[in-house]
Protein backbone atom coordinates (compact mmCIF):
# COMPACT_ATOMS: atom_id res chain seq x y z
CA UNK A 1 0.00 0.00 0.00
CA UNK A 2 1.78 2.60 -0.80
CA UNK A 3 2.17 5.81 1.42
CA UNK A 4 0.59 9.22 0.91
CA UNK A 5 3.35 12.11 0.65
CA UNK A 6 3.38 14.03 3.72
CA UNK A 7 2.47 17.88 2.97
CA UNK A 8 5.30 20.00 2.58
CA UNK A 9 5.46 22.38 6.34
CA UNK A 10 5.06 25.18 5.00
CA UNK A 11 7.97 27.56 6.69
CA UNK A 12 6.19 30.80 9.10
CA UNK A 13 8.05 33.58 8.75
CA UNK A 14 10.53 34.15 11.94
CA UNK A 15 11.06 37.73 12.90
CA UNK A 16 14.33 38.84 13.53
CA UNK A 17 16.00 39.63 16.22
CA UNK A 18 16.42 43.34 15.17
CA UNK A 19 12.74 43.62 14.80
CA UNK A 20 11.80 41.98 17.75
CA UNK A 21 13.87 44.38 20.27
CA UNK A 22 12.24 47.41 17.84
CA UNK A 23 8.63 46.73 18.66
CA UNK A 24 9.96 46.38 22.29
CA UNK A 25 11.44 49.60 22.68
CA UNK A 26 8.49 51.18 20.27
CA UNK A 27 6.39 49.30 23.22
CA UNK A 28 8.33 50.97 25.80
CA UNK A 29 8.22 54.05 24.14
CA UNK A 30 4.15 54.45 24.42
CA UNK A 31 3.96 57.72 25.89
CA UNK A 32 2.32 56.79 29.27
CA UNK A 33 0.22 60.00 30.97
CA UNK A 34 2.78 61.95 32.12
CA UNK A 35 4.53 62.04 28.51
CA UNK A 36 1.33 62.07 27.11
CA UNK A 37 0.77 65.26 29.14
CA UNK A 38 4.26 66.83 28.15
CA UNK A 39 3.57 66.62 24.74
CA UNK A 40 0.36 68.33 24.96
CA UNK A 41 1.57 71.41 26.79
CA UNK A 42 4.36 71.77 24.06
CA UNK A 43 2.09 71.59 21.64
CA UNK A 44 -0.34 74.25 23.20
CA UNK A 45 2.62 76.33 24.25
CA UNK A 46 3.89 75.95 20.63
CA UNK A 47 0.47 77.02 19.23
CA UNK A 48 0.22 79.56 21.65
CA UNK A 49 3.95 80.97 19.88
CA UNK A 50 2.63 80.69 16.66
CA UNK A 51 -0.43 82.39 17.09
CA UNK A 52 1.71 85.46 17.51
CA UNK A 53 2.53 84.91 13.65
CA UNK A 54 -0.98 86.13 12.70
CA UNK A 55 -1.84 87.81 9.67
CA UNK A 56 -2.55 91.03 11.47
CA UNK A 57 1.09 91.00 13.05
CA UNK A 58 2.69 90.10 9.90
CA UNK A 59 0.88 92.95 7.73
CA UNK A 60 2.39 95.94 9.81
CA UNK A 61 5.71 94.97 8.94
CA UNK A 62 5.24 95.09 5.60
CA UNK A 63 2.67 97.78 4.78
CA UNK A 64 3.12 97.91 1.00
CA UNK A 65 3.05 94.08 0.18
CA UNK A 66 0.12 93.99 2.58
CA UNK A 67 -1.55 96.91 0.65
CA UNK A 68 -0.82 95.48 -3.02
CA UNK A 69 -0.50 92.03 -2.39
CA UNK A 70 -2.77 90.94 0.24
CA UNK A 71 -3.16 87.19 -0.77
CA UNK A 72 0.78 86.70 -1.39
CA UNK A 73 1.58 87.81 2.26
CA UNK A 74 -1.04 85.40 3.15
CA UNK A 75 0.12 82.22 1.98
CA UNK A 76 4.04 83.51 2.87
CA UNK A 77 2.53 83.58 5.93
CA UNK A 78 1.09 80.55 6.39
CA UNK A 79 3.89 78.99 4.70
CA UNK A 80 6.20 80.22 7.17
CA UNK A 81 3.67 79.24 9.81
CA UNK A 82 3.31 76.06 9.32
CA UNK A 83 7.57 75.38 8.40
CA UNK A 84 8.01 76.62 11.44
CA UNK A 85 5.53 74.51 13.45
CA UNK A 86 7.03 71.27 11.39
CA UNK A 87 10.45 72.25 12.41
CA UNK A 88 9.66 72.99 15.68
CA UNK A 89 7.71 69.34 16.49
CA UNK A 90 10.84 67.43 14.04
CA UNK A 91 13.25 68.99 16.47
CA UNK A 92 11.00 68.69 20.19
CA UNK A 93 10.82 64.80 18.38
CA UNK A 94 14.18 64.20 18.13
CA UNK A 95 14.87 65.20 21.53
CA UNK A 96 12.38 62.85 23.23
CA UNK A 97 14.43 60.42 20.97
CA UNK A 98 17.97 61.10 21.91
CA UNK A 99 17.26 61.63 25.66
CA UNK A 100 14.57 59.10 26.06
CA UNK A 101 12.36 60.86 27.44
CA UNK A 102 9.52 58.99 27.20
CA UNK A 103 10.96 56.08 28.49
CA UNK A 104 12.15 57.29 31.38
CA UNK A 105 8.85 59.20 32.06
CA UNK A 106 7.03 56.07 31.84
CA UNK A 107 10.00 54.14 34.45
CA UNK A 108 8.98 57.14 36.72
CA UNK A 109 5.38 56.39 36.29
CA UNK A 110 6.41 52.64 37.32
CA UNK A 111 8.19 54.04 40.18
CA UNK A 112 5.14 56.40 41.57
CA UNK A 113 2.83 53.48 41.23
CA UNK A 114 4.75 51.14 43.11
CA UNK A 115 5.19 53.89 45.74
CA UNK A 116 1.77 54.38 46.22
CA UNK A 117 1.54 50.77 46.32
CA UNK A 118 3.84 50.47 49.03
CA UNK A 119 2.22 53.48 51.04
CA UNK A 120 -1.18 52.07 50.85
CA UNK A 121 0.35 48.50 52.31
CA UNK A 122 2.44 49.92 55.01
CA UNK A 123 -0.12 52.77 55.83
CA UNK A 124 0.35 56.24 56.46
CA UNK A 125 2.01 55.88 60.07
CA UNK A 126 4.95 54.27 58.12
CA UNK A 127 5.72 57.42 55.82
CA UNK A 128 9.31 59.49 56.66
CA UNK A 129 8.78 62.88 57.51
CA UNK A 130 9.78 65.73 54.85
CA UNK A 131 13.37 67.19 55.22
CA UNK A 132 11.73 70.29 55.39
CA UNK A 133 9.11 69.41 58.36
CA UNK A 134 12.41 68.26 60.31
CA UNK A 135 13.64 70.67 63.11
CA UNK A 136 17.14 71.95 62.92
CA UNK A 137 18.30 69.70 65.76
CA UNK A 138 16.83 66.51 63.62
CA UNK A 139 18.73 68.03 60.54
CA UNK A 140 22.40 68.16 62.40
CA UNK A 141 21.76 65.06 64.04
CA UNK A 142 21.07 63.92 60.79
CA UNK A 143 24.32 65.40 58.86
CA UNK A 144 26.32 64.58 62.40
CA UNK A 145 25.14 61.46 63.25
CA UNK A 146 27.70 59.10 60.92
CA UNK A 147 30.45 61.30 61.94
CA UNK A 148 30.06 61.07 65.69
CA UNK A 149 28.95 57.39 65.27
CA UNK A 150 32.96 56.63 63.83
CA UNK A 151 34.46 59.01 66.43
CA UNK A 152 32.13 56.56 69.25
CA UNK A 153 33.80 53.94 68.03
CA UNK A 154 37.19 55.18 67.71
CA UNK A 155 36.71 56.25 71.28
CA UNK A 156 35.39 53.52 72.51
CA UNK A 157 38.28 50.93 71.92
CA UNK A 158 40.88 53.16 72.99
CA UNK A 159 38.73 53.36 76.04
CA UNK A 160 38.83 49.73 76.07
CA UNK A 161 42.70 49.61 75.18
CA UNK A 162 42.94 52.12 78.34
CA UNK A 163 40.81 49.86 80.89
CA UNK A 164 42.79 46.95 79.33
CA UNK A 165 46.30 48.95 80.82
CA UNK A 166 45.00 49.82 83.62
CA UNK A 167 43.52 46.10 84.65
CA UNK A 168 47.41 44.89 84.00
CA UNK A 169 48.84 48.16 86.12
CA UNK A 170 46.00 47.24 88.86
CA UNK A 171 47.47 43.59 89.35
CA UNK A 172 51.18 44.75 89.42
CA UNK A 173 50.14 47.12 92.12
CA UNK A 174 48.38 44.62 93.51
CA UNK A 175 51.17 42.43 93.56
CA UNK A 176 53.76 44.85 94.95
CA UNK A 177 51.43 45.60 97.50
CA UNK A 178 51.15 41.45 98.55
CA UNK A 179 55.19 41.46 98.46
CA UNK A 180 55.95 44.63 100.65
CA UNK A 181 52.92 42.83 103.19
CA UNK A 182 55.00 40.08 103.12
CA UNK A 183 57.97 41.48 103.79
CA UNK A 184 56.57 43.25 106.42
CA UNK A 185 55.00 40.44 108.18
CA UNK A 186 58.40 38.90 108.11
CA UNK A 187 60.29 42.18 109.85
CA UNK A 188 57.16 41.88 112.37
CA UNK A 189 58.38 38.32 113.18
CA UNK A 190 62.16 39.62 113.43
CA UNK A 191 61.24 42.50 115.77
CA UNK A 192 59.42 39.91 117.75
CA UNK A 193 62.54 37.48 118.44
CA UNK A 194 64.35 39.95 118.91
CA UNK A 195 62.28 41.93 121.40
CA UNK A 196 62.33 38.58 123.26
CA UNK A 197 65.51 37.63 122.92
CA UNK A 198 66.05 41.04 124.95
CA UNK A 199 63.38 40.18 127.30
CA UNK A 200 65.39 36.55 128.05
CA UNK A 201 68.63 37.90 128.38
CA UNK A 202 67.45 41.28 130.27
CA UNK A 203 68.41 39.04 133.35
CA UNK A 204 71.31 38.27 133.07
CA UNK A 205 72.94 40.94 131.46
CA UNK A 206 74.31 42.60 134.39
CA UNK A 207 76.40 39.69 134.91
CA UNK A 208 77.62 39.18 132.03
CA UNK A 209 78.94 42.55 131.98
CA UNK A 210 80.46 41.91 135.19
CA UNK A 211 82.29 38.54 134.17
CA UNK A 212 83.26 41.02 130.86
CA UNK A 213 85.11 43.31 132.97
CA UNK A 214 86.53 40.67 135.18
CA UNK A 215 87.93 38.89 132.56
CA UNK A 216 89.23 42.32 130.50
CA UNK A 217 90.91 43.40 134.08
CA UNK A 218 92.63 39.95 134.01
CA UNK A 219 93.84 39.85 131.06
CA UNK A 220 95.16 43.90 131.66
CA UNK A 221 97.41 42.33 135.15
CA UNK A 222 98.71 39.46 132.77
CA UNK A 223 99.56 41.87 130.19
CA UNK A 224 101.07 44.18 132.74
CA UNK A 225 103.27 41.65 134.56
Amino acid sequence: MATEPEPEKTAQPQKEEGEEEQEQEEGAAKPGPRALRLQEIYAASLARTLDKLSYDNVAPCYPTIARRASPVLRQVQAQMVERLRDKCEREFDAILGARRVVRKMNELEGLVADAEARRKLHGEEDLPTPAHLLSPEEVLRAHLGPRLAEQRGLLNARLQTTQAQNGLLADHVKAQREEIDALLGKLDAAVEDVRSANGVLGGVVGELAGEARGIDADMGDASVS
